[in-house]
């Protein structure tokens, strides 16, 4: 069975439409600032942050308090975007029809945060703090009582990978015919705690990420909400082939060799029943840190050489951990639309001074297109603990 992506909400710092995302994406121009709010040793951190205010963002009084933080309302202002869509499923199917499998890493972190320096100032928790905002589950929780929805609803959290494997588990509940459609993607949003844990590990640039370059310093940290809507219902774009595999090599670094890489990517391209030369355009995970590049590269020019055009959206967006998969998948999905004719691919930010330790890849340029819309699409996650994801979507 096919699967199809019917309907897609998307906010990240390049914006919350899709003709705000696109033009931005296509002309370059990187949704990353400076926050003094992330201040190290005085210096301002570059980050991805959304350009919503926290009062722009929808209320979550409706839910229960366990259940109110950023985060999930978030996730709420992505699903208001694709709401007439879902309700009309509900109404067509059912409640218990609809499933809802997202990623994330932080859920509610930031309410903890807080919750925890009112207690060391006076001595007890702020009333408006509930422990199960932290739950890992909790932003799918919030989408289910929102909608009124009975069907699966879970999380994955496998840092970087979540949401493409939410994607993936979501085409597996519609393959299985236990869900007539599924709400899925990721949200993550900023807090100290992220960005001083990758801090500590040395991995955060201080200015805008430089992916493949021979300058490159690590990621900056990026926030987000993509959520898509998907059926057995024909649309432009399908899922049509996913890979997953597991590394078990390191805690935090990748396999050099990139085999776990390679073998998710191998899968995905079986799954699709697709050649590698199939591939119009490589969503690469992309994230400027030393290591992820080195195997990275390794691993696609193994499998696709150095002609197939590749970028990392990173620096427009920054990494937005457990929704970077499903941001990014927004991303390719934004440019296999009717309305990108020419076949504008997404560009890929960087100063230009290649790593020469690399193997050479075919890096877009602003304004490199087709001359078509992408027919397939690969896009690739990699995260933390060797959790490796791959994602082809295919035009219709």
């Amino acid at each position: 069975m096919t699967i199809y992506l019917n309907a897609l909400g998307m906010i990240c710092s390049l914006g919350d439409t899709h003709a705000g995302i696109r033009q931005r994406l296509f002309a370059g121009d990187s949704g990353l600032h400076a926050s003094e709010r992330f201040l190290s040793a005085g210096i301002a951190r570059t980050v991805g942050a959304i350009r919503l205010a926290d009062e722009e963002l929808p209320e979550a009084s409706h839910l229960p308090l366990r259940e109110r933080s950023r985060n999930n309302r978030l996730a709420l202002a992505a699903l208001e975007r694709i709401r007439p869509e879902v309700d009309a499923l509900i109404a067509r199917f059912g409640p218990d029809r609809i499933g809802i499998v997202l990623g994330t890493s932080t859920s509610g972190i930031a309410e903890g945060e807080t919750a925890f320096r009112h207690y060391v100032a006076h001595g007890q928790f702020p009333a408006h703090f509930h422990y199960g905002q932290q739950e890992l589950g909790s932003p799918a929780a919030a989408l289910a009582t929102t909608l009124g929805v009975s069907g699966p609803a879970y999380v994955h959290s496998s840092a970087c990978s979540s949401s493409a494997k939410a994607m993936a588990s979501a085409a597996r509940l519609i393959n299985m015919g236990l869900c007539d459609a599924v709400i899925s993607g990721g949200v993550d949003t900023l807090c100290d705690f992220t960005v001083a844990g990758f801090a500590a590990l040395d991995s955060v640039s201080a200015e805008r990420c430089n992916p493949l370059s021979a300058n490159r310093h690590g990621i900056n940290i990026g926030e987000g909400a993509a959520l898509f809507l998907m059926t057995a219902e024909p649309a432009t774009v399908a899922l049509c082939g996913w890979g997953e595999s597991s590394d078990a090599h390191h805690i935090s670094a990748p396999d050099p060799e990139g085999k776990g890489a390679a073998l998710a990517i191998t899968q995905a391209l079986q799954r699709a029943a697709i050649a590698p030369e199939q591939i119009d355009y490589i969503n690469l995970h992309g994230t400027a840190t030393l290591q992820n590049d080195a195997m990275e590269s390794k691993a696609i020019h193994q499998l696709f050489g150095p002609a197939t055009p590749v970028s990392s959206t990173k620096s427009f967006t920054g990494h937005t951990l457990g929704a970077a998969s499903a941001i990014e998948a927004g991303l390719c999905w934004l440019t296999m639309q009717d309305d990108n004719p020419t076949g504008l691919l997404p560009p890929h930010l960087w100063d230009g001074q290649a790593d020469p330790a690399l193997p050479v890849l075919n890096v877009v340029h602003v304004g490199k297109a087709l001359g078509h819309p992408p027919r397939y699409v690969l896009s690739n996650s990699f995260a933390f603990g060797g959790s490796n994801a791959a994602l082809i979507f295919g035009r219709s």
